[in-house]
């Protein structure tokens, strides 16, 4: 009768509703560093185990270490994922912190592959709270939304399936801090501050248009019936609509008036300086190195004594 209980307990528990992933910096640092160091330049990719905790369906990965990985690309049902090395990493890291439990596993994707079940099966085995969850990190630079795609696994009849889950990137105050030292670091004397600024003002609205976009095909579905209406879909999208300020008042538009003249004075006067200060080195330059671009060189001084009394007589008679 105990080992019923166990065994109900135990199934319970793997079949919790997971809610949402949250990914903490430091599993995107490690796996960009983990892919870069080992699939840079090739169609490969690379595995990882996400360390975390899970709490009333939530989960918070905040850390992961690398596993030796390969697949056949032509074979898609032959792979090789290190056991052991997955086994004796998990006893290191739990030496470190005891709290960090396997929540899941990693890939750099960025789609999912035939191997992904099979891979969720080997992890299954160390998971002792809940069912693991299967990121991608998608490691692309030019990706506009967040880099990161969560999934579990739900049953449909006798299949199996990857099912999305709602992804997020949080971090704590220490992690927060840590970013901030490294991205100031991180600069790029070819592009301007203004630049990157209005690179990434647009690649907000991008997202955003899009994000609408989605938002218009899913009332129209609805008005066609071809889906059915989410109660809690409209909501948001309601309280979307009831955030965005009232830009027919005249205080505000005035404001934004004067706020755009002072910008774009600010950007003429820039421009007309930086275009005067080019020009003083232009000529700065003619000066010194002429027409010709080689550097003047001034004619040399040739010293002449002054005669001496006996010179001079000589020259007198």
């Amino acid at each position: 009768m105990a080992s019923d209980d166990t065994a109900t307990t135990k199934t319970a528990v793997v079949l919790t509703d997971i809610e949402d992933v949250t990914v903490h910096p430091l599993v995107l640092l490690s796996a960009a560093d983990h892919y870069h160091r080992v699939a840079r330049g090739t169609r490969k990719r690379v595995v990882g185990v996400l360390l975390g905790s899970v709490s009333r369906g939530k989960v918070d990965a905040t850390n992961s270490f690398a596993v030796p990985f390969e697949e056949d690309n032509k074979n898609p049902a032959v792979f090789y994922l290190d056991h052991n090395y997955l086994e004796n990493m998990l006893l290191m890291f739990r030496k470190v912190n005891a709290k960090e439990r396997v929540v899941g596993f990693y890939s750099s994707g960025p789609q999912i592959r035939p191997n992904d079940l099979r891979i969720y099966d080997l992890v299954t085995r160390f998971c002792t709270n809940s069912a693991p969850v299967f990121c991608i990190i998608d490691i692309r630079p030019d990706r506009p939304s967040i880099p990161t795609t969560a999934y579990k696994v739900a049953e449909d009849g006798d299949q199996r399936q990857f099912a999305h889950v709602p992804s997020l990137i949080g971090a704590m105050e220490a992690e927060e801090v840590g970013v901030e030292h490294l991205l100031r670091d991180i600069n790029d004397p070819t592009v301007s501050t203004v630049a990157s600024l209005i690179k990434a003002k647009m690649a907000g609205l991008s997202t955003l248009t899009e994000k609408l976009v989605e938002m218009k095909d899913y009332l129209e579905s609805c008005l066609r019936g071809e889906m059915k209406i989410n109660q809690e879909i409209i909501a948001n999208m309601q309280t979307i609509l009831n955030l965005l300020p009232n830009l027919n008042t005249e205080d505000l538009v005035r404001a934004m008036l004067v706020k755009t003249n002072d910008m774009h004075m600010a950007i003429y006067l820039s421009a007309l300086i930086r275009s005067v200060i080019a020009l003083h080195d232009l000529v700065n330059n003619k000066i010194q190195y002429g027409e010709d671009g080689e550097e003047k060189k001034e004619d040399p001084v040739v010293a002449v004594a002054a005669p001496t009394p006996a010179e001079e007589k000589k020259s007198e008679k």
